[in-house]
């Protein structure tokens, strides 16, 4: 029986493979984005409390109310644009919510504009519900959002346009200039908006996180994708939510119940008693010194440091090193040097090579100085 598979292209992502390069080699791994500690241990006692209190049944389809009730609580407090409980749905993820978001708006023929480099879940939630993935290069180093091609590119087969802010895996913040832009086209054109805002929290360098919140017209049209495990360092958990008005939130529930239906309940419970508590304050703080650790630790290597002003990845240029394609380079740092990390042309869909690594820096600080001291030797 032959079978015909809707997403051909789509092979392991890089993160398994170089993940699976270093386990293989026993080398430091800072390629994939998870943090090497533990979370609160406090929240940790939590959950556990709810689970022994008999919270170990479904949950309600939109998430724990009271949960819900939280987070409308601190992105009302935070942002210009108020909401409340019914905006929010809780997910298994911001990778569930990004693609019960593409789920609601692609039809087939319909054409995403998508900015390179891209986080690779996006373009196969398109394509299985065969619309187009368009893509826009960023400009380069900047990582900053060229306008003029944006506004070139939009058609009348245009559904939809994703941000990402701060942005995975350059680090670069979105400014209120390209968002005001961004607004102006989705209301010309009549399009819609998703916002990967996964990492919000973690910004740096006196810069601060400007949400698609900030913008109340442009809300009116938009799915903004967030991430406790980015937040609480409990990527393991893959727990997550959406905040959409109401009209986008009806429709996203008609995807998000047949997907998932609901999320862990004792962790709901949890987070609802814990998000109050504002402890995601301390993370600009926090990933700033691991940041400055490692760009400290990494100033007599020869790899050039490129800004990074948000998320928890560094960005470096190898050019003065190798001029060997960032794949074969970052295989062969993974298993000759014993440093794993993420080539960024697997970020582009033309594979533009600008002999760059992504290094994931929310890892322990003798992690850091020991993988630091590997790649000043090279």
């Amino acid at each position: 029986m032959s079978f015909k598979s809707k997403l051909p292209q789509v092979g392991d992502t890089i993160f398994s493979v170089m993940s699976a390069l270093a386990n293989k080699h026993n080398a430091i791994n800072l390629s994939q984005g998870f943090p090497e500690f533990n979370c609160d241990e406090g929240l940790i006692e939590s959950v556990n409390s709810f689970m022994q209190k008999g919270f170990n049944q479904y949950a309600p389809m939109p998430g724990n109310l009271s949960l819900r009730e939280a987070l409308a609580i601190k992105y009302t407090a935070r942002h210009t644009t108020s909401i409340n409980a019914d905006n929010i749905t809780i997910t298994a993820g911001a990778t569930q919510a990004i693609f019960s978001a593409i789920s609601c708006l692609v039809e087939k023929g319909d054409e995403v504009i998508v900015f390179d480099p891209a986080y690779d879940c996006y373009e196969p939630a398109i394509a299985a519900y065969g619309g187009k993935t368009i893509h826009i290069s960023l400009n380069y180093p900047d990582f900053s959002i060229p306008l003029e091609d944006l506004a070139a590119k939009i058609t009348n087969k245009t559904k939809a346009i994703i941000i990402n802010s701060p942005h995975n895996p350059s680090g670069a913040i979105i400014s209120n200039e390209e968002l005001q832009a961004i607004e102006e086209l989705v209301l010309k054109h009549n399009l819609y908006l998703i916002s990967d805002e996964v990492y919000e929290h973690i910004v740096f360098g006196g810069k601060h996180h400007i949400s698609v919140l900030d913008y109340p017209a442009l809300f009116e049209r938009s799915f903004i994708c967030y991430s406790f495990g980015k937040t609480y360092h409990t990527t393991g958990w893959k727990m997550g939510y959406c905040v959409a008005p109401h009209s986008l939130t009806k429709e996203f529930r008609k995807f998000h119940q047949y997907i998932v239906f609901s999320c862990n309940t004792p962790i709901q419970m949890a987070l609802a008693e814990y998000v109050p508590n504002q402890s995601y304050q301390e993370l600009p703080a926090f990933f700033q010194k691991k940041r400055d650790l490692l760009q400290t630790a990494l100033s007599g290597s020869r790899f050039e440091l490129l800004p990074s002003n948000g998320t928890y990845f560094q960005l470096v240029n190898y050019s003065a090193i190798s001029q060997e394609n960032d794949v074969d380079f970052a295989k062969r740092m993974t298993i000759e040097y014993g440093v794993a990390s993420i080539p960024c042309s697997v970020f582009y869909s033309t594979a533009e090579d600008h002999k760059i690594l992504r290094l994931c820096f929310a890892k322990n600080n003798d992690t850091l100085i020991k993988a630091a001291d590997i790649l000043c030797k090279i």
